[in-house]
């Protein structure tokens, strides 16, 4: 099977993600035959289709509707849904998820059909819904499965690496830190901000330039502040003079910075402690 050119393809499952991948494959050339959500006639579903000139259409109906079908659930709808695919999709189909934490034992029903090929294809990028497809360009993300799924990645302008089902978890967890967790972390820049009376916008150009200079020079070398310098008794004013229920992630993440500078700091750990 040669899926680099598919004809037409179904979504399954119309939220941000899978709308975003969809309007990029749109964008690209295939056109979307059908989309399924919980009911064809579920709201959600109906916009999306809508706006991918796409017919709303019940599971099984999408299933067998076109060569490839992008399955876009929340990861724990998916051994359900691939089950439910299994006595629909046409022979010679490529199924692919877009789940980051799961890898191909989550569509391994449909894999046990023997003439379906099956992929896993994640987008290593934040997305809101269909108005994201731009945002996939230059972007990268981790593939698994056949060739085609690689090719599939290009066309939708990603950047794909390969990762295996064992290391799925740690892959995943990396993608959580890397943007889930930094939102959280700016939510307490936010809250020490506020209690400084400073506006959080005074933070984004900081933010913006460390992080940049991160991924130019590696974490290591992009680290200053006091822990870097062996400051540590600014970093005992700090815990000093911020709330109680601050001080746990600020003295977990100076560990990690003191971590980054692969000196043993005692003085460090005592204060931390």
């Amino acid at each position: 099977m040669d899926q680099s050119t598919p004809s037409g393809f179904a979504l399954v499952g119309p939220g941000r993600a899978g709308a975003a991948v969809a309007a990029a494959l749109v964008a690209a050339g295939p056109r979307c035959v059908a989309v399924a959500g919980r009911h064809p006639d579920a709201p959600s579903t109906l916009d999306v289709a809508a706006r991918l000139a796409a017919r709303p259409a019940a599971l099984a109906d999408a299933a067998a509707a076109a060569p490839l079908v992008v399955v876009a659930t929340p990861d724990r709808a998916l051994d359900a849904v691939a089950a439910a695919l299994t006595p629909h999709v046409r022979a010679g189909a490529l199924v692919v998820h877009l789940s980051g934490a799961r890898g191909l034992d989550a569509l391994a029903p449909l894999a046990a059909r023997g003439d379906v090929d099956v992929g896993a294809l994640h987008p290593l990028q934040s997305l809101t819904g269909v108005d994201d497809g731009a945002a996939l360009a230059g972007a990268w993300a981790a593939v698994a499965g056949p060739p085609a799924v690689t090719r599939l990645a290009h066309r939708l302008g990603l950047r794909p690496f390969p990762v295996d089902d064992a290391q799925r978890g740690v892959y995943h967890a990396a993608a959580v830190v890397a943007s889930n967790h930094l939102v959280a972390l700016l939510g307490q820049v936010e809250r020490l901000a506020a209690t400084a009376g400073i506006p959080f916008d005074a933070f984004g150009p900081l933010v913006r330039t460390t992080v940049d200079h991160a991924f130019r020079a590696g974490p290591a070398a992009a680290l200053t502040g006091p822990v870097a310098r062996g400051d540590v008794a600014t970093v005992a004013a700090h815990l000093a003079s911020i709330a109680d229920d601050e001080r746990r992630a600020y003295t977990a993440l100076a560990a990690l910075a003191g971590r980054l500078t692969g000196r043993d700091d005692t003085a460090l750990r005592e204060v931390l402690a």
